[in-house]
């Protein structure tokens, strides 16, 4: 999960495509295809029903998740600061999140700060084996509801070194630069990632909120398996870098998955729930892992029944006119 502080970010990219590209894509069957122009996302039938059935990713290659991980965003207190108000309540959603098969679960150190990494060493350490932590440094947390960047070297070497020692990790498999700091150089900021790297406290590196452009700037300094960006059904925004995702076998996991806040709206999302006995959210979420076969939801929540409800959303198939018009 993440937080708002994208909404106040620049747009940096235009979302259309070339036509060459949109031949490229209708030709490699990659599920989803944006019309140059419209926005409009329409997918190949057989493309929609493969992507369900695709139940796992591997990042990086080596690193087999499934694809309907958590986010442990929510679990902290009010404003994603302090303590949860039920701390015990905290720990069994992540408890419960595991024996429900999700072997991916993100966070942060500015969750809290520091207490969503915390809560999850409380909860499931010693940690299943197949068990991946994606956590991120490089916002500060001056206040509740306040996010600031900082991508400064030896602040993100120090948060590094926390992290792994808040979630009793040697190694953390993959740790994302959760901002790109305008003031610090996106080189500066990933070689530090790349130096703790080379010392063995990072398996693999991820960005977040970035354009396809940031993603190539960043691969010339350190090699990138993942992108985190806000991505659901009615906020499409980053579908440029959905592509680019789709076409270098790198993990989108989508932030805001249901809309932040449950704010999910619109009479086709409730027609398909309607028609499945299902809320939206998990039609939402239905959708997502429909739409590309990189495609990694972290949907987020401190309520069991909620979390158990998202988790159902892996076994929903949309036929291929629900997701049309889901994705018109």
């Amino acid at each position: 999960m993440e937080e708002n502080f994208a909404d106040t970010t620049e747009n940096r990219i235009d979302s259309g495509i070339s036509r060459r590209r949109f031949v490229g894509m209708s030709l490699a069957g990659g599920g989803a295809i944006l019309a140059s122009g419209s926005g409009a996302i329409f997918g190949a039938g057989s493309s929609i029903s493969s992507m369900a059935s695709n139940s796992t990713f591997k990042l990086g290659g080596d690193l087999e998740v499934k694809r309907l991980g958590f986010g442990a965003m929510r679990i902290t207190g009010e404003g994603i600061w302090g303590w949860p108000p039920d701390r015990a309540n905290a720990v069994k959603v992540l408890k419960r999140a595991v024996e429900l098969g999700v072997n991916l679960i993100d966070t942060a150190d500015a969750y809290g700060p520091e207490t969503s990494e915390l809560l999850i060493a409380e909860a499931l350490y010693p940690y299943p084996k197949d068990l991946v932590i994606a956590t991120k440094g490089g916002l500060t947390r001056p206040g509740p509801g306040q996010w600031v960047p900082n991508g400064k070297p030896d602040y993100l070497k120090g948060c590094v070194d926390k992290s792994l020692k808040r979630l009793r990790l040697e190694r953390i498999d993959l740790y994302q630069l959760h901002r790109i700091d305008s003031k610090v150089p996106m080189e500066d900021s990933l070689g530090a990632l790349k130096e703790m790297q080379a010392a063995g406290k990072i398996r693999h590196v991820g960005l977040s909120e970035v354009s396809p452009q940031e993603i190539e700037q960043a691969r010339k300094v350190v090699p990138i398996v993942s992108v985190q960006n806000r991505y659901n059904v009615e906020d499409r925004k980053w579908d440029n870098t959905i592509e680019y995702c789709e076409k270098e076998n790198l993990g989108f996991l989508p932030w805001s998955p249901v809309g932040g806040n449950g704010r999910l709206r619109g009479g086709g999302l409730e027609a398909v729930a309607k028609a499945h006995g299902v809320d939206v959210y998990q039609v939402a979420l239905a959708w997502l892992l429909q739409r590309s076969p990189v495609m990694l939801p972290i949907p987020g929540t401190a309520n069991v029944q909620h979390l158990e409800d998202n988790m159902a959303a892996a076994k929903l198939k949309l036929t291929t006119e629900e997701w049309k018009s889901l994705a018109a």
